[in-house]
């Protein structure tokens, strides 16, 4: 049943019914020429065709410059559209990605979520579009060299039953344009099929997974779904919303996946405590009958850059995200960059109620870490 014909879920906020997001249909879909020398290339353009979305064949392996002097417009223009191209040898040399899993991998970079606060602000170049790889068999092919490896998971007590394990969110949320590429099926059934002590991972903000459902999954994927409370998730446009994020969180897990709840970014919104009490105890009610739950925690709190928050200042002059120097703490990271993040009194109160409220709630859930 898919989470769209489901009942009310329970929220912090009272009963709500579960009314997921339209799916993204991008206003252009760019194809490369290399895209379409790969099936998986080819298989995208036809569903972008199948759904009537304009698709333009480039020339070349190059993106069009923007025609938009407007950064607010070339911003807009650039988050609605989709370009099909291939993975560069880059991605292809996995790196580390703590404390979420050993490594990275990415079947696409960008998303067409509009998040307030998105860190991706700070983390790529160029327009935010968003790029689908073609070259799925290679970036698959790939992770085999890396299984057994790492220092993430693969070197650590705790989490070493998870095996070496693959995160596919770390650029993307691949399933809010699986519908678009198919290339998160392609690499769940990867997984199911790998004989090996390997775990794929994705964080979502979205909820359309029947097309998951029925995969052969073998548990080998845990599928961890990105929520907050109603005053932070308003910062989340064009994601679905929470209700319909907890009913799909349920079935993916009665389904059999090993689930997750990633609770970021951690904000001190008014009344903080009582709404992330509330957050933990919808979670609760959605999994309330599920057999055999498989659940972590990844407790995230909110950060950003100097570099970020003029990114996003530029993207959503609008925002009233909390994004002041003089309430946070300066902390300087391995690489020397600078990020800010909360006072250290303020996250210990955050870190010690929301891992009660989980003990609490939910007790068979592992808190993997916070941040």
């Amino acid at each position: 049943m898919p989470p769209s014909s489901l009942p009310a879920v329970q929220t912090p906020d009272g009963p709500e019914p579960v009314r997921p997001g339209r799916p993204w249909h991008p206003r252009r879909v760019l194809v490369m020429p290399s895209a379409l020398e790969h099936p998986h290339g080819r298989a995208m353009q036809a569903r972008a065709e199948a759904l009537g979305l304009p698709v333009e064949r480039l020339p070349s392996n190059r993106l069009p410059s923007s025609r938009e002097a407007d950064p607010r417009r070339a911003y807009a223009a650039a988050k609605a559209t989709l370009v099909l191209t291939n993975a560069p040898p880059t991605k292809l040399r996995l790196q580390p990605i703590p404390p979420s899993a050993d490594w990275r991998f990415d079947l696409a970079e960008g998303c067409p979520a509009h998040c307030q606060y998105c860190y991706l602000a700070g983390s790529l170049a160029g327009p935010p579009v968003t790029r689908a790889y073609a070259n799925l068999e290679a970036i698959l092919g790939n992770l085999t060299a890396y299984a057994g490896r790492g220092a993430v998971t693969s070197a650590s007590r705790e989490r070493a039953h998870e095996g070496t394990t693959f995160e596919a969110s770390c650029y993307t949320d691949p399933l809010g344009i699986e519908h678009l590429t198919g290339s998160l099926s392609a690499a769940i059934r990867h997984f199911g099929a790998w004989d090996a002590p390997v775990q794929l991972r994705f964080t979502t903000k979205f909820a359309a997974v029947a097309p998951l459902l029925d995969l052969p999954h073998n548990r080998r994927t845990r599928i961890r779904f990105s929520v907050n409370p109603r005053a932070a998730a308003r910062y989340e446009g064009g994601t679905d919303p929470l209700p319909a994020r907890l009913a799909a969180m349920a079935e993916v897990a009665r389904a059999g996946y090993p689930v997750g709840l990633t609770v970021a970014p951690i904000l001190p919104v008014p009344d903080w405590e009582a709404a992330y009490a509330g957050l933990i105890r919808a979670a609760a009610d959605a999994l309330a009958d599920v057999p055999d739950l498989d659940l972590t925690a990844e407790l995230i709190t909110h950060r950003f850059t100097p570099g970020s928050k003029a990114v996003l200042r530029g993207w959503y002059p609008g925002s009233d995200l909390p994004l002041d120097e003089a309430e946070r703490v300066e902390k300087r990271t391995k690489f020397g960059s600078v990020k800010y993040v909360f006072p250290k009194l303020l996250m210990q109160a955050m870190r010690s109620h929301l891992t009660a409220c989980l003990a609490r709630d939910l007790p068979t859930a592992r808190i993997l870490y916070w941040t």
